[in-house]
């Protein structure tokens, strides 16, 4: 697909539901009791009939997590209290990514795990649970809703996860929304055993992730003006937000309220210039997904941008900081890679353009999308149905509130 250049973006827009709550209020649903209702996790109501607890059975086939690496590693700590024996499989990109560090942490609260060379297939013997304390290497939303979930099922007393930085809390929040005693002080969280969970309703927000591209090319684009309606502004998620503002953006946040236990608000963005910045390990768990929008943002700012700790950008879908780097290098972004992150020298005028690949990446699919938008010459994009994975209407979306 060929992405034109576009003089400002200008409208209104709201964007699919949170794929990570919608993900947990499923998983959650099916060892609910009773039948749970999931609204904004598409265009209809989803509906879980859940088998309690305990009940989940081991199928005769491998279940099959295709390309949803959360859904694999939060499944992980729900089967491990699961009698029987679970393989779990995914494409190609999946089981590139390592799954050691479940597998590790539900070992030490007695289930048996296999992983091949720490990576996915993974097979998970289930079975009695007791609780552990746990403290996490590096910050990660995954592995610690793993273990919490794993700890609903644990016999005795409370399941503790220490984390070095506050990574999402989307899984605290949705367990406590139904009664889970779930308790935090200071990095470490603190959930207690249940012997039921009741049936939820809940309205997912707008994905922050998903209007971040939106945000970022309306801030980039001279003239400027977009609403973003509905938006789930979960401290843990919106460090985009902040770093954008460090750098000069024009961004007002108004009609906040709480929506199943997470903070929502509307979004208005207007164009700005902006300058260079710093990003370090502290901030990057609030921003993982949004760092390849950072770069290119960085690219049309004035002075040099600096992201470090940001190694996890390793093994995500692609090695982000590779694609990352590699990409908008070819469309004449001044970036260059380090070991944990990247550097940028910015200019304050448009890139020239050019052609990149998504390499089957959602968010690698987005930011080419957005570099053309604010591009001189367009960008020639390769494999943009990857970004069906997390928002099959994005390009329809954008071209609504783009003006040429």
């Amino acid at each position: 697909m060929k992405i034109e250049p576009a003089s400002s973006i200008d409208g209104a827009i709201a964007v699919p539901g949170v794929k990570g709550i919608s993900q947990r209020a499923v998983l959650v649903g099916a060892i609910a009791d009773g039948e749970s209702r999931v609204e904004g996790f598409g265009p209809e109501t989803i509906r879980i009939r859940g088998v309690g607890l305990r009940g989940l059975r081991a199928p005769d086939e491998p279940l099959d997590f295709g390309n949803a690496g959360t859904v694999m590693r939060l499944a992980s700590g729900i089967l491990a209290g699961q009698e029987g024996r679970f393989q779990l499989i995914g494409d190609e990109s999946l089981s590139a990514r390592p799954q050691e560090r479940i597998a590790e942490p539900l070992r030490q609260m007695g289930a048996q795990v296999e992983t091949t060379d720490g990576h996915a297939p993974v097979v998970i013997v289930g079975g009695s649970l007791a609780p552990i304390r746990y403290e996490l290497p590096v910050a990660s939303a995954q592995v610690k809703s793993a273990v919490l979930l794993a700890g609903l099922l644990a016999d005795g007393g409370p399941t503790r996860v220490v984390e070095p930085s506050q990574s999402r809390d989307h899984t605290e929040r949705l367990l406590r929304e139904l009664g889970v005693p779930v308790t935090r002080r200071g990095h470490e969280i603190a959930l207690s055993p249940v012997d039921r969970l009741p049936p939820l309703a809940i309205q997912v927000s707008g994905d922050f992730s998903s209007a971040a591209p939106f945000i970022v090319a309306a801030t980039l684009l001279s003239g400027s003006e977009l609403i973003v309606q509905g938006v789930n502004l979960n401290p843990t998620r919106t460090g985009l937000v902040d770093v954008l503002e460090r750098m000069g953006a024009n961004i007002a946040v108004f009609n906040r309220r709480s929506v199943g236990g997470e903070p929502v608000a509307d979004l208005e963005v207007r164009s700005a210039q902006l300058t260079a910045t710093r990003i370090g390990a502290e901030e990057v768990p609030r921003l993982i997904d949004e760092l390849p929008l950072v770069a290119l943002a960085a690219g049309m700012a004035r002075g040099e941008t600096v992201v470090t700790g940001a190694g996890e950008l390793r093994v995500k879908e692609t090695d982000r900081i590779e694609t990352v780097t590699t990409s908008l290098k070819g469309l004449g972004v001044r970036i260059t890679a380090g070991d944990d992150g990247f550097r940028v020298r910015g200019v304050p005028t448009r890139p020239k353009g050019g052609g990149m690949d998504s390499f089957g990446d959602h968010r690698l699919a987005m930011l080419g999308a957005v570099a053309g938008l604010v591009s001189r010459e367009g960008v020639q994009l390769e494999g943009v149905e990857a970004v069906a994975i997390s928002f099959p209407g994005f390009f329809e979306l954008l071209e609504s509130v783009t003006r040429r």
